[in-house]
């Protein structure tokens, strides 16, 4: 079986949509995956989002309006996003994006059904 990380599709455009709050990389075998900015900050690989283990996932919150200010390659394997709210340490493999495109339903809800367990929003705080 293959890790699922490992690249076995390789990205033919990267196409960032600013007023869409939205990425969208086309890979060599025809497809093409739309993410949300709000769906790559959330799930980004970062260690702050991800944790050093399995189980030290962090559920992020108020991200609904998050943007990407910037996108930029990390050698020929990854890219790096930029965001609005400054989160910027997750390096983006292209099997990782591969894999975010293909379960991205799934991932949304299971981050959704997370978010409804803790009590937490997608909204961010209001200002008092």
């Amino acid at each position: 079986m293959a890790d699922k990380f490992t690249t076995q599709h390789w990205p033919v455009e990267v196409r960032l949509k600013r007023a869409e709050q939205m990425l969208e990389v086309e890979f060599d075998d025809g497809r093409t995956f739309g993410y949300p900015a709000e769906l790559l900050r959330v799930e980004s690989p970062s260690a702050e989002v991800q944790g050093h283990g399995p189980d030290q996932k962090t559920t992020v919150t108020g991200r609904r309006h998050v943007g990407i200010i910037g996108v930029e390659s990390v050698g020929n394997y990854a890219i790096r996003i930029k965001f609005d709210d400054l989160h910027d340490t997750g390096i983006y493999s292209w099997p990782y994006l591969y894999h975010l495109g293909e379960h991205k339903e799934r991932i949304w809800q299971e981050y959704l059904e997370a978010l409804a367990a803790k009590g937490l929003s997608r909204d961010p705080p209001k200002r008092g």
